[in-house]
């Protein structure tokens, strides 16, 4: 069984992002950046179904930046086989994304697509349901387990008041949420070998996916700042403020 893991360079979740002086959206200069810490957590679950004999190959790939080789790199030192990075300089919109990787996909033929249920950087939540969609394949959401019960996985994700399971008949798209596993640091060694593993180069252009934009962002602003709280003497008097002030009662 072939696994494809997309994964994302976002900026590092340690770094506090800034706005640009012009408003047009966050300052990425001079940051670190990093593997999206839920694309992690799909690169880690692919290495363990290969560990474990479940998955023959896994391929990485990433759509962004030459930079974006960094990342992949990345996903090759924590044991991915191969890497397909798709170099591209255009902030892409979730639709843009699920649709390279349907000609990706296509083109590899896994039966397994494993990734994120978000990026950290814009919070869309939309890349993993609309590759599904468009490959018309069934689709296990916010995973925080999966197991592999003969040719289909049986895969757990929490919701409001409990626990859902869903049954995937292969091929099949899983996103990962934070509970499915731990991933592992890359260890030098590996980080090493991971230079001689290969990475193909494509562009949007070789899939002839159409990338255009279909949302404009207007403006960019930090959140207000948080006003400092106060102490209150007694309940009536936080009852007082509460609907006199507040007006939340």
């Amino acid at each position: 069984m072939k696994v494809l893991v997309p994964v994302k360079r976002v900026l590092d979740y340690n770094v506090k992002a800034r706005v640009k002086s012009d408003q047009s959206g966050v300052d990425l200069s001079n940051v670190k950046m990093s593997m999206n810490p839920f694309d992690e957590i799909a690169v880690e679950q692919a290495v363990r179904l290969q560990e474990a004999g479940t998955a023959s190959e896994t391929v990485v790939v990433s759509i962004g930046p030459a930079k974006a080789q960094e990342t992949i790199r990345t996903a090759l030192a924590m044991g991915i086989d191969r890497g397909i990075h798709v170099e591209t300089d255009e902030d892409l919109e979730p639709l843009a994304v699920a649709k390279i990787l349907k000609a990706v996909a296509e083109a590899e033929g896994p039966e397994l697509v494993i990734l994120g249920k978000q990026a950290i950087d814009n919070d869309h939540g939309a890349t993993g349901g609309m590759f599904a969609a468009l490959m018309d394949w069934p689709l296990g959401s916010a995973a925080n387990s999966m197991e592999k019960e003969g040719d289909s996985f049986t895969v757990v994700k929490e919701v409001d008041g409990g626990l859902q399971t869903v049954k995937l008949e292969l091929p099949a798209v899983v996103t990962t949420d934070l509970r499915l596993n731990e991933p592992r640091y890359a260890s030098l060694p590996n980080i090493m070998k991971a230079k001689r593993k290969p990475i193909d180069a494509k562009t949007p252009a070789d899939f002839g996916v159409d990338t255009a934009p279909r949302l404009k962002t207007l403006k960019v602003t930090e959140p207000a700042a948080r006003e400092a709280g106060i102490k209150v003497e007694d309940v009536a008097t936080l009852v007082d403020k509460l609907k006199n002030e507040a007006g939340v009662i």
